[in-house]
C-alpha cells in the first residue's frame, strides 16, 4: 500500500495511492502523519472513500510536520572514504527541522545569502509506524510503517565550519520528501542520484554501515521514536563537495532522486 499527502482545492488529504495520477482521499485525515498516530491506521487506509486524479505538484511532503527528523551521516562505506571519514562504530545523528521539507516535486527556495555551496544527497527515509523505545533489533523492525525518499539538502560551508553539523543541513524549503511511503517495499533495490539528467549517484539501499532496524534500535535508546517520525539513512557516493574539482547546485539545476520500486523526487533549485 502506498500513501502520500494529496494537495487537494479544500487543503491537504492522506490518500491511497491506486495508479499513477490516481488516489483515494482517506477522510478525516489531513496528512499521513495524522493517519500513522492511529494504532488501526492500515485498516482506516484501505478503506473505500472519493476517488481524486492528481498530478505530481499535487504530492505534498509525505510527513508535512514530522515530530521528529533524525539524520544519519556516514551510513554507506563508499561516501565515508570519500569524505576522507573512518567508518563509524556507533550512528552519527543530525537533526532536521520540519520547516525544511518540500514536496516530491516541489522547488527548493534558497535564499541568495545562502545558496553558495548547496549540496544533495539522496537519501532512503524510513518512517515510524508505531512507537518505539528501547527496542531490540527485532521489534524496531516491526516499528517501521514503510519507505519514502528524501534528499538531505546541504549547504557545505555552513555544514563544515563547525563540528555540529545541522546548522548546513536544515535550510528552509529545500528538502524534497515523497513521493509516498510504500508499507510493502523493502531495501535492496538500488537509489540514483541524477543532477540535470546525469547520474551522480547509485548504490543499493541494504548497502547500508547501519540498517534501519539497527538505526531505530539505537536511537530509541535515547528517547522514543513516534509514529510519524522520520530517520533519512545516509546518502551514497557521488555528492558534488567530494568531486575534484568541488561542484554545487546553482540556480535551475534540478535534482532527481529515485529508489527503485519507491518512486522518485523532482526538485529545482530556485535562489530567490
Amino acid at each position: 500500500m502506498r500513501l502520500a499527502t494529496v494537495r487537494t482545492a479544500s487543503g491537504t488529504s492522506a490518500a491511497r495511492i491506486d495508479a499513477p495520477g490516481t488516489a483515494t482521499l482517506i477522510p478525516g485525515h489531513a496528512d499521513v502523519g495524522t493517519l500513522l498516530r492511529h494504532a488501526d491506521w492500515r485498516a482506516i487506509a484501505a478503506q473505500p472513500g472519493e476517488g481524486v486524479a492528481y498530478s505530481p505538484a499535487d504530492l505534498a511532503p509525505v510527513v508535512p510536520r514530522p515530530e521528529k527528523i533524525i539524520c544519519v551521516g556516514l551510513n554507506y562505506a563508499a561516501h565515508i572514504a570519500e569524505m576522507g571519514h573512518a567508518r563509524p562504530d556507533v550512528p552519527t545523528l543530525f537533526v532536521k527541522f520540519a520547516d525544511a521539507l518540500i514536496g516530491a516535486h516541489d522547488d527548493a527556495e534558497v535564499p541568495s545569502v545562502n545558496a553558495e555551496t548547496l549540496d544533495f544527497e539522496g537519501e532512503l527515509a524510513v518512517v515510524i509506524g508505531s512507537r518505539a523505545r528501547h527496542a531490540s533489533e527485532a521489534e524496531a523492525a516491526g516499528c517501521i510503517a514503510g519507505y519514502s525518499i528524501i534528499n538531505d539538502y546541504t549547504q557545505r560551508h555552513f555544514q563544515k565550519r563547525t563540528q555540529q553539523w545541522h546548522q548546513g543541513k536544515s535550510l528552509e524549503k529545500t528538502s524534497g520528501f515523497g513521493p509516498w511511503i510504500d508499507t510493502e517495499w523493502r531495501p535492496g533495490p538500488e537509489l540514483k542520484t541524477w543532477l540535470n539528467g546525469e547520474l551522480m549517484q547509485s548504490a543499493p539501499t541494504d548497502d547500508l554501515v547501519f540498517s534501519p532496524a539497527e538505526l531505530i534500535s539505537f536511537i530509541s535508546g535515547f528517547y522514543p521514536l513516534n509514529p510519524g517520525d522520520v530517520i533519512a539513512t545516509g546518502t551514497p557516493a557521488g555528492v558534488l563537495h567530494a568531486r575534484e574539482p568541488r561542484r554545487y547546485l546553482k540556480d535551475g539545476d534540478v535534482v532527481r532522486v529515485e529508489i527503485a520500486g519507491l518512486g522518485a523526487i523532482e526538485n529545482t533549485t530556485r535562489v530567490v
